[in-house]
């Protein structure tokens, strides 16, 4: 069975069709209706029902998400997209389309596809990491995704980062309500911000950039961010020991990280060798929505 993938983000919300070759046959997308639960429910029923007449067959359907399905009630949390939090987002989508509905956390989603068919489809332990507005991840074990038992699995991004100066104490406030959380240091207005705090915020890009053109203080400020990524990663190398770290988000797109960060995270692991490879994502922009797919076997 061809099997569908859906990619629910803030601004828009993507739609595939992944064949069992892992080839994608059909894509569209459609705008997401800001603040409105059931348009979006709507909107991604109508999304579904034409990728099927589009393919002629029915589909399995997976959801990736902003948030996660809490194991105690069933409904969906930590979702910026606010209008989702407290919603059974998985059953009202069953009762609509007449049919199961998987659903995962976007970096989880991310860290499968990756896992699957990408840039880690040989490692038996994969951690999928996620750097952009936010920092997040998920976990791949032997193809299969960890989520545990709170759905929390790979959630490094609020563990307080590792090893903190005595000018990162006690951090940036996070919206979790906690200071120094690793996503405060390592998204990308963690890094605008630590770049030029207060002032009109630039792009990871434009950063790297300004860095590769000889600035001084953006080089400073890279410097600094691959040594806290490398500090994150130790600590998550040291507990899950994982054979292929993928990045993925607009942060992933600076090429430097992959050259840099392990040559800076021996100091931090504990193991007289690092193994664990550090690698860009093969399918880029597109592996949340393939992993969603990715939610049903092949069939």
């Amino acid at each position: 069975m061809p099997r569908i993938g859906i990619d629910l983000g803030g601004t828009k919300i993507e739609g595939i069709v992944l064949e069992r070759d892992g080839r994608i046959s059909i894509r569209e997308r459609a705008t997401t209706p800001a603040g409105d639960y059931p348009a979006t429910l709507a909107v991604i029923v109508a999304l579904v029902q034409r990728l099927e007449q589009q393919r002629g067959q029915q589909c399995s359907i997976g959801v990736g998400t902003p948030g996660a399905l809490s194991p105690h009630s069933g409904l969906l949390r930590n979702a910026n997209s606010t209008c989702l939090n407290g919603q059974a987002l998985d059953r009202d989508l069953a009762e609509r389309l007449g049919r199961p509905v998987r659903i995962a956390n976007d970096a989880d989603c991310f860290a499968l596809s990756e896992a699957s068919d990408g840039a880690a489809s040989d490692a038996a332990s994969v951690f999928g990491v996620i750097v952009g507005t936010g920092t997040g991840g998920g976990i791949v074990v032997h193809g299969r995704l960890l989520d545990g038992p709170n759905r929390i699995a790979g959630e490094w991004g609020h563990n307080p980062l590792p090893w903190p100066a005595d000018d990162e104490r006690p951090g940036p406030a996070c919206y979790c309500g906690r200071n120094g959380c690793i996503e405060t240091f390592l998204s990308g207005p963690g890094l605008a911000f630590d770049y030029r705090p207060g002032a009109p915020k630039l792009s990871a890009k434009q950063i790297a950039q300004r860095a590769a053109d000889g600035e001084a203080a953006a080089e400073a400020c890279l410097a600094r961010y691959e040594d806290r990524m490398a500090r994150g990663l130790a600590s998550v190398i040291n507990i899950l020991d994982p054979e292929v770290i993928v990045l993925g988000g607009g942060l992933s797109n600076i090429q430097r990280l992959y050259r840099n960060v392990p040559r800076l995270w021996p100091r931090y692991i504990f193991s007289d060798v690092v193994r664990t490879r550090l690698v860009p994502p093969a399918h880029g922009d597109s592996s949340g929505v393939r992993g969603a797919a990715w939610l049903w076997p092949t069939a």
